[in-house]
C-alpha cells in the first residue's frame, strides 16, 4: 500500500486537508537518549525506534479496552504523527518515570510514550529538544539480512537522525497494519526483528514502484511535503499480494 500525497486513499500522510484534520490532531512522543559522552550510533537509533513503535502498538495496554488503547485509536484515526526528541541525564531519569516503553537496540535506548495532544505534551516532555538528534554510524552497517523485515531509507533524502527515526516508525507502522493477525504475531514473538538501510539508487525505482508500503513525508519538518522517505520490505508482503 502507498500512503501518498497524490493517491486517491486517505492517507495519514497526505500533504493537503482532508477528512483527518478534522479530527483532534495527536501526536506519538519519542524520546531517544544521547548522553554527551555516548551517543548510540545513527542505525542502531533508526531501527530502534522503528521496534518502539511496533511494541507499543503490541502492547496489551493499546489494545481492546487497554489504559492506552483510546489514546491510540484516537492517534491513528488521524495522522500518524510522531515526534522524536532527545534527552541525557536527569532529562531521560524523568523521562522514564512517565508511563511508556523503553525499548534498548545495540547502543540505542528510545521510549515511546502513549500519544499526546499536539499542543498536550507533558512537561517533562514539552521542555526536551528535537534538534541535535545527529548520529552517526561508527562503521558502516553489513548488508541487510532479506530474510527479515528492511525499513529502506530514500538514497537522495539526507535527514536528521530524528526525523529519519520517525520516518522508520512510519514505516514499520504501515507494515504492521497490512499484515494478518498470524503474521503481526510471528514478528512481535521474534522480538521484532529488522534492519534500517539506505537503498541503492538503482534499485529505490523497483522499491516504489511495486505494492510495498511506502511513505511519502507530509511535509511538516526539513523535506518537502510528499516526498518518499521509506519504504517498508517485510517478507510476508513481498509473498503475498495485497489488495
Amino acid at each position: 500500500m502507498s500512503h501518498d500525497a497524490t493517491s486517491g486513499g486517505d492517507s495519514p500522510f497526505r500533504s493537503e486537508p482532508n477528512a483527518r484534520d478534522a479530527a483532534p490532531q495527536f501526536v506519538l512522543p519519542l524520546v531517544v537518549r544521547i548522553e554527551r559522552d555516548a551517543p548510540p550510533a545513527r542505525t542502531d537509533a533508526l531501527e530502534t525506534s522503528a521496534r518502539a513503535v511496533l511494541t507499543i502498538l503490541s502492547d496489551e495496554r493499546s489494545l481492546g479496552e487497554g489504559e492506552w488503547a483510546r489514546a491510540i485509536h484516537d492517534w491513528q484515526d488521524a495522522r500518524i504523527r510522531k515526534v522524536v526528541r532527545r534527552a541525557r541525564g536527569a532529562e531521560w531519569r524523568r523521562a522514564e518515570g512517565l508511563p511508556g516503553i523503553t525499548v534498548t537496540g545495540k547502543s540505542a535506548e528510545v521510549r515511546v510514550f502513549p500519544p499526546v495532544p499536539l499542543d498536550g505534551w507533558p512537561k517533562e516532555l514539552a521542555k526536551l529538544q528535537v534538534s541535535g538528534t545527529d548520529l552517526d554510524d561508527p562503521e558502516p552497517p553489513v548488508d541487510a539480512d532479506l530474510s527479515a523485515p528492511v525499513l529502506w531509507l530514500n538514497p537522495e533524502l539526507d535527514m536528521s537522525a530524528g526525523k529519519a527515526m520517525a520516518q522508520t516508525g512510519h514505516a514499520a507502522q504501515l507494515a504492521w497494519w497490512e499484515l494478518s493477525d498470524e503474521e503481526r504475531a510471528a514478528w512481535r514473538d521474534a522480538g521484532f526483528p529488522l534492519a534500517v538501510r539506505t537503498a541503492d539508487p538503482a534499485r529505490w525505482g523497483d522499491l516504489t514502484s511495486g505494492a510495498l508500503p511506502l511513505v511519502r513525508d507530509a511535509g511538516f519538518t526539513e523535506i518537502a511535503p510528499g516526498s518518499c522517505t521509506v519504504v517498508a520490505d517485510h517478507p510476508a508482503l513481498r509473498r503475498t499480494p495485497r489488495g
